[in-house]
C-alpha cells in the first residue's frame, strides 16, 4: 500500500490562482509599456529577467532532485545513473547552455537602451512580481518533484518553451521596433506561452506524483 505524509498539490488550471496571478503580472507589465511609451526591446527586458528567475528555479530544482529517471537521457551519447554526479553536470551544462543564451539576449536587447533603464521602477516592480509568483511555482513544484519521480532531462529543456517567443522576436528583428502593435503582440505571445506552460507542467507533475 502506497502511503504519504505529504498531502498533494491540486493541479493547476486557467481558474488557478497562480495563473491568475501570473496573467495579472505579465498585464500590468504589458500596461506599464504602453503607458509610459516603452519600446519593444524594453518590455522584453523585463521578461528576460523572467527567464532568468525561470532558470534559476530549475537550477534549484535539478540540484534538489531525489529519487528522479534518466530514462532517454544522454550524456556525451552516453546512458546516465540517476546519481549525485548527474545532478550536478546536468545542472552545470543548464547554466552554461541557458546562460549563454541570455547573455546574448541581453547583448541584443541593450543595444539601443540607456543603461539607466536597468533602475527604472516599473521594470524593477514587475521584475520582483515574477520573483514572487515563481517562488510560489517552486515550493510546487519541489512537492511534486518529492513525491513523484521527475525526468531529469524533461526538466532540463522545459524551461526554453518558455523563451520561445523571445527567440522568435529576436530572430525576426522585431525588437528594434517602437512602441505599438509589435508591443503589443510579443506581450500576448509572452502570456500566452506563460499560461500553457505554466498549467501543462502543474498538470504533468502532478500525474506523476499520483500514488
Amino acid at each position: 500500500m502506497y502511503s504519504t505524509s505529504k498531502t498533494s498539490p491540486s493541479p493547476a488550471s486557467f481558474n488557478d490562482g497562480s495563473v491568475r496571478m501570473l496573467l495579472a503580472i505579465n498585464l500590468i507589465a504589458l500596461t506599464t509599456a504602453v503607458w509610459q511609451g516603452w519600446s519593444l526591446a524594453e518590455l522584453m527586458l523585463i521578461y528576460w529577467a523572467q527567464s532568468l528567475i525561470i532558470g534559476a528555479s530549475y537550477v534549484l530544482r535539478i540540484s534538489r532532485l531525489g529519487n528522479y529517471s534518466t530514462e532517454g537521457f544522454r550524456m556525451n551519447g552516453r546512458s546516465v545513473k540517476p546519481n549525485a554526479a548527474t545532478k550536478r553536470k546536468t545542472a552545470i551544462f543548464f547554466c552554461i547552455h541557458y546562460g549563454g543564451f541570455h547573455a546574448a539576449y541581453l547583448i541584443f536587447i541593450l543595444q539601443d537602451l540607456p543603461p539607466a533603464i536597468l533602475l527604472d521602477p516599473g521594470l524593477i516592480a514587475c521584475t520582483l512580481g515574477f520573483a514572487i509568483n515563481h517562488a510560489f511555482s517552486y515550493r510546487y513544484h519541489r512537492q511534486m518533484d518529492e513525491q513523484g519521480k521527475p525526468n531529469i532531462g524533461t526538466l532540463m529543456f522545459t524551461p526554453y518553451l518558455r523563451i520561445l517567443p523571445m527567440h522568435l522576436t529576436i530572430f525576426f528583428g522585431g525588437a528594434t521596433g517602437s512602441a505599438g502593435a509589435g508591443l503589443v503582440v510579443f506581450g500576448a505571445l509572452k502570456t500566452a506561452a506563460d499560461a500553457v506552460m505554466h498549467v501543462v507542467e502543474h498538470r504533468r507533475l502532478s500525474t506523476k506524483a499520483r500514488p
